[in-house]
């Protein structure tokens, strides 16, 4: 097409208005740039505003999935939340309800790619920190939000591509709604910038007949460049950049001018798409794939996507050879002798192995093969598995269970098929009884219980899949004890021991209530319980295990099942008999964990037989570190500053244990907490003035003085806080609050119903309450009483006289308390020897004194350097006692003199005189230690006369109250 129509220049626009009028749009005269095109102001309704939002959100969550960028995929999608709430009432008023496609399959979509990710647990540890925790929060959200959606997206997961087709089809009604819109465009004359350049006058609109002279004239301005040409060829600049037409099309579908043109190119391309869709969609069908492949050229062949060499799948066996034992067994070391490989197809390898036992079968090779072939079956699937930290695939764990099972059901049958690890392989023989194997079904089992329990640490143990799993330890079971039955026949003692202790770990944390019926005359006495056939078990390896590993875990492991049922005087005598407590820092890790588990579940057995100072010396290693989760290895605490590298994370949680054996740590932390307020109340209240008093419970007294330190305290909500709080009333003598505060149906709940026959402990724990309370108040308030009843004391503390009686008298023996029972009376009369608080607090200020000369006086000898010369009596052997000394003075003045020799002695040393002077020297010091053991005599003679003094006055006030 010629610039004369395209550009419009001034001679033609004279001729052309003179045959039809044409319509100019009043441009201005000055613009400031010539790059601006007209901008189109089209009216859109409300409907397509809020489709357009969704559909640009969807594309960017689409975009952002692409390069698994979580953060913005978060962003995205609460985007498109805002926005489809914002749609709502569009899509109730248009659709009718009914959910958009575009919207459900976007759903669907993104709910596939964060299951995906969120499976892939490898590819989650490479996100970023702000990734991985995107994707927590991302897949919190959408759970949340796809309830509204389930009915939509179980309709789409049952018919997606049915959908996809109804999908298009909406689109194709979308784009037939925009072109009836655009068709309604409204233009307006829009003011142009100012600029120093004439534009070109807007080209009218072509028409369909044709002009034979239209290429005949010719144009002004033939000098431009052909960009000028161009640029007054299109219209706008989306019509530059438009595709092409194919040749054979019109000149004005060619160049689409005006809204005709515009409307043609967009269904022309919709129609593309949709097409493509189609094809993409629908399958092809096994006729035309046929075709296809006849019609190519060079010959291509379909081949499988596996790695080409190694995964072939070798031939069987020629079709006129004679399948026999040897030939099947070399057969079998010729597969298994790329195991290991590095390009070996571990699945192909399987599935040969399985068609190689099938060939054995059918043929009768004998059980020796079958057994041969079984046990390079399981070693194949454990190989399967190339991570050792990571468990392997549930379909392959279900066909391990079947093959050992299989192979031992074989091996139990046949006791003539010996498998051993000492047979060599040239030793082996299939065809004639015995037949001797290679292989140790020992090791495999071992390997099985340890992928087991890597499975179970893999699952989330608050899911139905923990459960599911859990369900196969008695499968793990069963196979463990069929190992000891085909050991205990082999008659190896080695391997007895190995496979005793698979048992032992599989039963000890197991709480049997046959025990407990056994012990109360309810089961019969020859019934066989848990705890008699650990002692089986356990016997045998004290006596004939080689290595201390399994004699060690062996014995820790039968005191935790004794300790499991309340069986303390069992427990504790093999603790104190095997001095493990002495040895256990040079086990291993696990032997260590175990042990510390066994002393958890100790003082929890001491603790309900109410042995309550047993119970906390069992429990205050494991409570005082503050570590009892990493210590039990029942979970990871997140350290600061990075003082765990990654290679030492990954190898704790290897030993972390399965969730159905851990032990409540809040059950713990109470039993720890009560054991030490019993404990540790009486003893602050005893030695309440002693400044060297020690803490027996560091834990526990840290949070009585953090509790102390608060300004408001509420009324308790944690088991801590109750534990506290019962502190606080004990200190009091309020047991009946110090109980409620103890017992209550929170604590139950939480704490005390996981024990079993809860009741009787609860019972018990009151009990010691009310003793230990009886014990605080005696020691808090005997300095106000002269006397006090005992029948007042036992009615106070809900106790029996007889119980009253006992603590009192034992305080007493133990000089506790300074008091004597009167029995005719029942009272009980104080002895008024204690210093008042007043005397107490002065007595601690004139020992702190005394500690503050003697340092200064020490650090001012050590200023002089003559430290280590002066006398007895000097420097920190000075004693409060030796101001009362009446022989201070002469004393003094002895060790003056003894200076002055020392100071003569030295200067004869440096004068020369050697030995005589260095034999002076000794006999001073022997005389300095006489003087010294003088001192301390009369320090004890002084010591001892007024502890008479104390005596006579304790005496002379006992006679005078009895008067």
């Amino acid at each position: 097409m010629s610039r004369f129509f395209a550009g419009g220049s001034d001679s033609d626009s004279d001729s052309s208005s003179e045959s039809e009028p044409v319509i100019r749009q009043q441009v201005a005269q000055f613009t400031f740039s010539d790059e601006e095109e007209d901008v189109k102001r089209v009216v859109r309704s409300k409907k397509e505003k809020r489709y357009e939002d969704l559909t640009n959100i969807i594309k960017s969550i689409r975009n952002h999935k692409k390069i698994k960028d979580m953060s913005s995929v978060l962003t995205s999608f609460e985007e498109f939340v805002r926005a489809y709430t914002k749609a709502l009432p569009v899509v109730m008023k248009e659709e009718n309800g009914v959910t958009p496609r575009i919207v459900v399959r976007a759903l669907a979509e993104l709910e596939d790619f964060i299951n995906e990710t969120w499976d892939d647990k490898e590819n989650r540890k490479n996100l970023s920190k702000n990734n991985n925790k995107a994707l927590g929060t991302l897949r919190q959200k959408f759970r949340k939000y796809i309830k509204d959606f389930e009915s939509d997206l179980s309709r789409f997961r049952a018919a997606p591509e049915a959908f996809a087709d109804e999908e298009e089809d909406d689109e194709r009604d979308d784009g037939k709604d925009s072109d009836n819109e655009e068709d309604k465009v409204v233009q307006a004359p829009v003011p142009k910038a100012v600029t120093f350049k004439k534009e070109p006058e807007k080209p009218k609109q072509a028409k369909p007949t044709d002009e034979s002279d239209s290429s005949d004239w010719g144009s002004d301005s033939d000098s431009d460049s052909t960009s000028s040409d161009e640029d007054s060829k299109y219209q706008t600049i989306r019509d530059r950049f438009l595709k092409k037409p194919e040749k054979g099309m019109d000149d004005s579908a060619a160049v689409p001018t005006g809204a005709v043109g515009e409307d043609a190119f967009k269904k022309e391309k919709k129609k593309k798409t949709t097409d493509a869709m189609t094809k993409k969609i629908r399958k092809p069908k096994p006729e035309e794939m046929f075709d296809e492949n006849e019609e190519e050229e060079e010959g291509w062949k379909v081949v499988n996507g596996s790695r080409s060499g190694a995964s072939e799948q070798p031939k069987m066996f020629a079709k006129d050879a004679e399948i026999d034992t040897k030939l099947v067994v070399n057969k079998l070391n010729e597969v298994m002798a790329a195991r290991g490989k590095k390009r070996t197809d571990r699945k192909m390898q399987i599935e040969f192995l399985r068609e190689l036992r099938t060939v054995a079968e059918t043929n009768n090779l004998g059980p020796a093969v079958a057994a041969k072939i079984r046990f390079n079956i399981v070693s194949a699937i454990f190989d399967y598995n190339p991570k050792v930290s990571g468990p392997m695939k549930l379909e392959h764990w279900s066909k391990l269970l079947e093959e050992i099972q299989a192979l031992l059901k074989l091996l139990l049958e046949h006791e003539e098929v010996h498998l051993s690890e000492s047979i060599l392989d040239e030793l082996e023989e299939y065809e004639t009884a015995p037949f001797k194997i290679r292989g140790c079904m020992l090791t495999a089992v071992e390997r099985l219980d340890d992928e087991f329990t890597k499975l179970l640490k893999e699952c989330d143990p608050h899911s139905n899949e923990y459960v599911d799993r859990l369900k196969d330890e008695v499968t793990v079971t069963n196979i463990v004890d069929q190992v000891v039955q085909y050991v205990e026949r082999l008659d190896n003692e080695t391997e007895i021991c190995r496979v005793y202790l698979r048992k032992i770990d599989h039963l000890y944390y197991k709480f049997d209530p046959n025990v407990l019926k056994k012990r109360k005359g309810q089961l019969p006495a020859d019934t066989v319980t848990s705890v008699d056939e650990m002692d089986k078990l356990c016997r045998y390896i004290y006596a004939k295990d080689q290595t201390d590993r399994l004699r060690t875990r062996a014995i820790l492991s039968q005191i935790f099942h004794h300790a499991l049922h309340d069986n303390w005087f069992q427990a504790r005598d093999l603790v104190l008999m095997s001095h493990l407590q002495e040895t256990i820092h040079h086990s291993d890790p696990s032997t260590q964990i175990l042990y510390n588990r066994m002393m958890a579940n100790l003082g929890l057995c001491a603790f309900r037989h109410g042995n309550i100072k047993d119970a906390h010396l069992c429990l205050v290693d494991l409570m005082m570190t503050g570590k009892p989760k990493e210590l039990l290895a029942q979970g990871l605490v997140p350290q600061r500053q990075h003082e765990r590298s990654l290679e030492q994370e990954k190898v704790e949680k290897q030993r972390q244990m399965p969730f159905h054996m851990h032990i409540n740590l809040e059950l713990l932390e109470c039993v720890y907490l009560v054991s030490a307020m019993l404990l540790e109340i009486p003893y602050m209240a005893a030695h309440e003035f002693d400044a060297r008093r020690r803490m027996i419970s560091k834990t526990f007294y840290q949070q009585l003085r953090s509790s102390e330190r608060q300004s408001l305290v509420g009324p308790p909500e944690s088991m801590r806080e109750h534990v506290v709080a019962a502190a606080k009333a004990m200190r009091h003598g309020d047991w009946n609050a110090c109980a409620n505060f103890i017992v209550n149906k929170k604590m139950n709940v939480k704490v005390w119903d996981l024990f079993y026959e809860a009741t009787r402990v609860r019972e018990m724990m009151v009990k010691f309450i009310k003793e230990e309370a009886l014990r605080t108040y005696l020691f808090t308030y005997s300095n106000v009483f002269a006397s006090i009843s005992v029948p007042h004391l036992a009615d106070m503390f809900k106790l029996p006289k007889s119980k009253v009686h006992s603590v009192i008298s034992k305080m007493i023996i133990n000089e506790e308390l300074m008091a004597s029972l009167d029995d005719p009376t029942e009272t009980i009369v104080m002895h008024r020897s204690e210093p008042s608080r007043l005397q107490a607090l002065s007595m601690q200020l004139a020992d702190k004194v005394t500690n503050l000369v003697d340092a200064n006086e020490r650090i001012f000898e050590m200023k002089q350097g003559n430290f280590f010369q002066r006398g007895g009596n000097q420097g920190y052997n000075r004693d409060r006692q030796n101001y009362r000394n009446q022989n201070q003075n002469q004393n003094w003045s002895n060790n003056r003199r003894q200076d002055n020799r020392n100071r003569g002695n030295r200067g004869n040393q440096n004068r020369g005189e050697g030995r005589e002077h260095q034999r002076e020297q000794r006999e001073q010091r022997e005389q300095q230690r006489e003087q010294r053991e003088q001192q301390r005599e009369q320090q004890r003679e002084f010591r001892e006369q007024q502890h008479q003094q104390r005596e006579t006055m304790r005496n002379v006030d006992f006679q005078s109250k009895a008067m």
